[in-house]
């Protein structure tokens, strides 16, 4: 079942075009994993896609609905369907872990407080994180704050996840455990879009695969498609960069 569809998406910032006429589709449950060089246009299509720049053209639908974005109340709204995980984790340095995923639902009074705490609780026990509920930010790790952060994203429940290059601010090590909690919740039944560029986890974890460059899709498949059959040199070119060592 489809849950979003992005139609001829275009953005420029002044005289620079940076989205180009992006179409897509997303079935509820599925993984998009997007991978470029930077500069292709990826940022700009999660935070198109989360409201935080307004497109210029085209249009995105979530379960068939245009999301209109006319008014400030509109775009509010329109944020509420997608959940976005940053690369360097903006947590609240004021804040607890648990007070970090609970600030917005508390904000929108979305239920009681207790349920608000209770739903905390179990998604920082979900990402691993039940011991640290009442630890700070700087007290935390960058996984375990990124862990905290991608609790947040799915305090509201969102339809989409996104995640914005979620791992490019950590060390391997830390990069492993925050990758096992992005896995885990596929299991679960969420729909996610991931800007990575982590290629054997791209592989691994997505059902569907973009590859963007120069604001537009230039190849989009399976992975298996996109990896290891790709049609387009410039793809190819790219996966050849990708794997060479630094």
């Amino acid at each position: 079942m489809e849950l979003l569809r992005v139609q001829n998406l275009k953005k420029g910032f002044g005289s620079t075009d940076v989205l180009k006429g992006v179409c897509f589709s997303l079935e509820r449950g599925q993984v998009l994993a997007i991978i470029g060089s930077s500069g292709s246009g990826k940022t700009t299509l999660l935070r198109c896609l989360n409201f935080l720049e307004t497109a210029d053209e085209g249009e995105i639908l979530v379960n068939g609905q245009v999301l209109r974005t006319v008014t400030e109340a509109q775009i509010r709204k329109n944020r509420l369907h997608f959940g976005l995980v940053f690369q360097n984790f903006n947590l609240f340095p004021q804040y607890t872990a648990l007070e970090n995923v609970t600030l917005a639902p508390t904000m929108l009074k979305r239920d009681a407080p207790e349920a608000i705490r209770a739903r905390g609780l179990a998604l920082l026990d979900k990402v691993g994180l039940s011991h640290k509920v009442n630890a700070y930010p700087y007290q935390l790790s960058g996984g375990q704050q990124q862990r905290v952060a991608i609790a947040r994203a799915m305090a509201l429940d969102p339809e989409v996840l996104c995640f914005d290059e979620p791992t490019s601010a950590l060390d391997p090590e830390l990069t492993g455990e925050v990758l096992r909690v992005i896995r885990s919740l596929k299991t679960g039944g969420n729909t996610m879009i991931v800007v990575t560029h982590e290629m054997e986890f791209a592989k691994s974890v997505a059902d569907v695969v973009i590859y963007m460059s120069d604001g537009v899709i230039e190849e989009m498949g399976t992975p298996e498609e996109v990896f290891d059959c790709p049609r387009s040199h410039k793809t190819r070119a790219f996966l050849r960069g990708a794997q060479e060592p630094f």
